[in-house]
């Protein structure tokens, strides 16, 4: 049978056929749907871990024991997973365990740019890179065959394109999950001093081994693909590039390596040794290029092609071809551009209310990852800084440390539910425990919101949408020894200013719990038969209400409001900022 999928959607089927019995992850753009199709298969155990660390310790686990596990990240998870992921490789699995990490070139929903493929050198760990959807299904099944093969933890790496991009998919049936026996082995999973220096022994040999096969079996493993054409030109690509040079430069000859660490040295100087001119086309980070020149081979790369942002068919070509493009191409300068509309938070979003409080309160607010970084963009413009997740907390125990005077009574940190449990809870105990003079403001939304509304501890559901334990954020709060614990709607947008003023006179670490669904979860959403109505006789033209920016309210020809009722939430916010009673909500009979 045949499926079109999103290549997230064939990894996890691939894990399906291959039997994977544990799957945890945590949610992050562009790998979170692979772990929400996993969910679709009742025969799999899957969960949404609080952090990227955990998930991976629970599938570490559950590889010691014999189940074939795997755990889903974007790349800076992988950061987060660093940890038990390095130690993984020296103790190896027991049941195959797969790590997938999904890079995003071009940074369209991430803070960096990071290329993954340097944690796989550095951990040395097995790197399969698919090219589509089919691809994206044959490796993780393959990814989990090799790991026992090889005894190793095996990183799938995905690429934005190839994640969100629909292909067709040839299904097998899935095969039986089979838990092999554990046996206690101290030597080969506690890796003490004398254990690890044993077993680093047995990971460069396995790297060598996996590098042997990759040169010799990989190829009509389907891994490999050698493609030979014209010799003038060779290219050297993997994922996501060989779909741009297979559209740019159809003529020439290429090798698309499916295993893209340990590279397979003499595949590559057999393959340069029949072209006239070798190039390597890979996003990011000169990964294949730097080894394949320490290996003596003369190749192009990155002094052709740009170290940012995505590559392109039309970029490849006019770096490689001297064709000119055909007349059907489009010519993407002259097209007409759309007009310009910046980013910005939802109508009804609770977190504007929020940030118009801490605009006015002239705070410094130390921000962390999630919707809310838009707070730091007009209208609110309130957040200073944004660096990762759970860090929001830290840097603002790191401001007030180096603070002296009224300054240090100024500063805020802003932290999303789903955020605050995945590494903001460590940063509030060391601050605690440090005795800080910050006020922490989680925004309790209910959900994961900018990765698509996935589950969290703190929302009474699992991935499943089945009952689960809630966590009490304010008894949390209060067990690590914070002893002002106060929650507010942050439609209340004076009210919020109000209590900021109050929590941040204090010498202590005080909490704010910012209360209000996500306007777009079932319940945050518009009750029925509610909207927000004009009285023309109040109105002063004054503006303030249109100033908010919601999308769904904007000044009309006569600097009167208009609201969309479509659009409209009817979250109030609109109602409080105006002095003059001029917009109120009606509720139908």
């Amino acid at each position: 049978m045949k499926q079109i999928m999103l290549g997230n959607e064939a990894v996890a089927r691939g894990a399906y056929e291959a039997g994977v019995k544990v799957v945890s992850s945590y949610p992050g753009t562009p790998s979170t749907e692979i772990t929400e199709a996993i969910a679709t298969y009742d025969r799999i155990y899957c969960e949404w871990a609080t952090n990227e660390k955990v998930a991976s310790e629970v599938a570490i686990g559950a590889s010691i024991r014999g189940a074939r596990a795997m755990t889903c990240m974007k790349h800076v998870g992988m950061n987060v997973a660093a940890d038990p992921m390095f130690t993984a490789a020296y103790e190896g699995v027991n049941g195959g365990l797969v790590f997938v990490v999904a890079d995003d070139p071009g940074m369209h929903s991430s803070q960096d740019e990071q290329d993954s493929r340097n944690y796989g050198r550095a951990a040395k760990l097995m790197i399969l890179e698919p090219s589509d959807s089919q691809e994206c299904k044959d490796f993780a099944k393959k990814a989990f065959e090799l790991s026992e093969r090889f005894d190793t933890p095996v990183i799938l790496r995905m690429h934005t394109r190839v994640s969100h991009s629909r292909s067709i998919v040839e299904l097998s049936d899935p095969e039986d999950i089979v838990v092999k026996p554990y046996e206690k082995n101290v030597n080969k999973y506690v890796m003490m001093p004398a254990m690890a220096i044993k077993r680093h022994v047995v990971v460069e040999q396995r790297t060598l081994d996996i590098a042997k096969a990759s040169n010799e079996e990989f190829l009509g493993m389907g891994i490999h693909k050698l493609e030979m054409n014209d010799t003038k030109l060779g290219i050297i690509t993997a994922g996501a590039s060989y779909q741009y040079v297979k559209e740019a430069v159809p003529s020439a000859s290429v090798l698309k390596l499916g295993c893209v660490w340990p590279l397979p040295m003499d595949l590559i100087r057999d393959f340069a040794s029949k072209v006239d001119r070798l190039v390597i086309v890979e996003e990011l980070d000169p990964f294949m290029e730097t080894e394949i020149k320490a290996a003596g081979i003369a190749c192009e790369g990155k002094d052709l092609f740009t170290l940012q942002g995505e590559y392109s068919a039309r970029m490849i070509r006019a770096a490689l071809s001297s064709e000119a493009l055909p007349e059907k191409a489009l010519d993407l300068d002259k097209l007409p551009k759309a007009p310009g509309r910046p980013p910005l938070l939802c109508a009804g979003c609770p977190h504007k209310g929020m940030f118009l409080a801490l605009n006015r309160a002239k705070v410094q607010v130390m921000g962390d990852i999630g919707c809310y970084t838009l707070g730091t963009l007009p209208p609110t413009a309130a957040m200073d800084v944004s660096v990762c997740m759970g860090a929001s907390v830290g840097m603002a125990h790191g401001f007030d440390k180096a603070s002296d005077g009224e300054d240090s009574k100024k500063t805020v940190a802003v932290i999303g539910d789903s955020t605050f449990l995945h590494s903001g809870i460590t940063n509030l105990i060391n601050a605690v425990y440090n005795q800080s003079a910050i006020t922490v403001m989680i925004l309790d939304n209910s959900i994961t919101g900018m990765t698509g509304h996935q589950q969290n501890p703190a929302s009474g559901k699992n991935i499943r949408l089945q009952p689960a334990p809630a966590i009490d954020l304010e008894t949390l709060c209060r067990s690590v020894g914070v002893t002002s614990v106060r929650t507010v709607d942050p439609v209340d947008t004076f009210e919020v200013e109000k209590i900021v003023k109050e929590e941040i006179a204090k010498d202590c670490v005080s909490v704010i719990i910012v209360r209000r669904p996500c306007a777009l979860i079932p319940t945050g959403k518009k009750p029925k038969g509610v909207s927000i109505v004009l009285n023309d006789e109040n109105c002063k033209k004054c503006g303030a209400c249109s100033r908010i920016m919601c999308p769904a309210l904007v000044a009309g020809p006569d600097k009167k409001p208009v609201i969309d009722p479509e659009a409209c939430n009817a979250c109030g916010l609109c109602i409080n900022m105006c002095k003059f009673d001029a917009l109120s909500k009606k509720e139908e009979a």
